[in-house]
């Protein structure tokens, strides 16, 4: 999940739109650098039975763990932060929530998944493997949607290639919002007592299976990032609106499916989403509509969008 979040959102949608295809390659190639290190940190920990800030607390001097301490409680923090407020903001956009009432269910939702894993890993793992499967199911329906993909564009983003200062940016970005320190001192741990290993060859066939976990995991998050940016390139960078970033992007997508689907807009009737989004400058786009009745509510809609 940590491969998945507001972070990989804001950069594969911003270089979608700005770039096109230009930095899939970029994308590859730090979700392919994610999995040798996530890899080599499970086997660090499965060959010596120690997680990573163990084993620093054992090779480093303490002013030197202790830097390394402060390094990573502000970046869990910083990435933390982002990930909360995301979550926050994806509950108002999805569901007109508040931004403070989201911001409440937010945090209970985030301690009742960790609360999981006092039961048992099982739990624990099947949820977030379902969240997983959650942001995977969004993201297909959105390449359905907005559909006409161009695989030879795909192709030759595969190319290494930059175009101006703002595409090395974009690709720090990419790159720093796939492999981040936190999920680096995580995973060794996760891996190190998940389960005990009696002799060499149970610690072998186990890494056999570390080997595939972080190809399934780690694979499918990348596939997840590819087709936000693709998804970006559909709705933006075809229809011209290249300045479009990742704040923008949400209420941007909003007016061009609303603008696009006149058929739809006759058969809904008065909701909070029936009719036209409402957004100014940054603020998320609110869903608008007052009329009393199904029929005054689809004139109205019909109305407002034209």
């Amino acid at each position: 999940m940590a491969y998945v979040d507001p972070g990989n959102f804001a950069t594969n949608i911003e270089s979608g739109a700005r770039l096109g295809y230009l930095l899939v390659w970029v994308v590859v190639m730090a979700n392919l650098m994610a999995m040798l290190v996530q890899y080599l940190l499970a086997k660090a920990g499965l060959a010596s039975g120690r997680n990573l800030p163990e084993l620093c607390r054992e090779s480093f001097p303490r002013a030197t763990n202790r830097f390394l301490w402060i390094q990573a409680e502000i970046v869990a923090i910083a990435t933390d932060l982002a990930e909360f407020v995301g979550a926050a903001i994806g509950l108002n956009l999805l569901f007109g929530i508040g931004l403070f009432p989201a911001g409440l269910i937010t945090a209970v939702v985030a301690f009742a998944i960790l609360a999981l894993e006092q039961r048992g890993y099982r739990r624990f793992e099947l949820a977030i493997a379902g969240l997983l499967g959650l942001v995977a199911l969004g993201f297909l329906d959105d390449l359905i949607v907005v559909g006409n993909q161009s695989a030879a564009g795909i192709a030759s983003g595969l190319v290494p290639g930059f175009s101006g200062s703002h595409s090395l940016f974009l690709a720090m970005g990419i790159i720093g919002a796939t492999v981040m320190p936190h999920v680096v001192y995580l995973h060794s741990a996760l891996t190190q007592r998940r389960i005990e290993a009696r002799d060499d060859d149970e610690r072998r066939e186990l890494l056999r299976f570390i080997r595939l976990d972080c190809a399934i995991g780690l694979g499918t998050a990348g596939v997840i990032n590819l087709a936000m940016l693709c998804v970006a390139v559909a709705i933006f960078n075809r229809t011209g609106n290249t300045g479009v970033d990742s704040m923008r992007a949400p209420t941007t997508a909003c007016r061009r499916w609303w603008a696009a689907a006149p058929r739809w807009r006759s058969r809904l009737p008065c909701s909070r989403r029936a009719c036209r989004p409402r957004a100014s400058g940054r603020t998320p786009a609110r869903w608008s509509c007052r009329a009393s009745s199904p029929a005054a509510s689809r004139s109205s809609c019909a109305a407002r969008s034209r």
